[in-house]
């Protein structure tokens, strides 16, 4: 599977280093489309705030990645969903973090989940 960052400048606002505005994806011969994850420990309680929250997050992601023989170098395209504007710098951080650096289209979204302890939602789509 070949994967390609692009990143045009003619006609687009610029990618940010940590941004792709969009991954080509060549040779894949599975999808796997991961739905919202929350930083949940495996009894369904949330962690105590954000930091530990995004932690279990990419936990979280990490399992559900491995039981389809695939990791975080699989994923092609992530959506944070966001209770408060001000979790935006420490979400990417730990995307950051959570894929070594590498630059995948995302899209960061500010909402309301359907449980108020609930602070973050990711959810990703993975090509092997």
């Amino acid at each position: 599977m070949e994967l390609t960052p692009h990143r045009p400048t003619d006609g687009v606002y610029p990618a940010t280093d940590d941004y792709a505005h969009a991954m080509e994806v060549r040779g894949a011969a599975r999808l796997l489309f991961v739905a919202g994850t929350m930083g949940l420990h495996p009894d369904g309680t949330p962690g105590a705030g954000l930091a530990e929250q995004l932690d279990l997050i990419w936990s979280n992601i990490r399992a559900i990645l491995a039981s389809a023989d695939m990791t975080v170098d699989n994923i092609v395209r992530l959506t944070s969903y966001l209770t408060d504007p001000s979790y935006a710098e420490p979400n990417a951080a730990a995307r950051v973090a959570a894929l070594g650096g590498r630059a995948v289209p995302t899209t960061a979204i500010v909402c309301q989940t359907l449980v108020s302890d609930w602070l973050v939602e990711i959810e990703v789509i993975a090509a092997g």
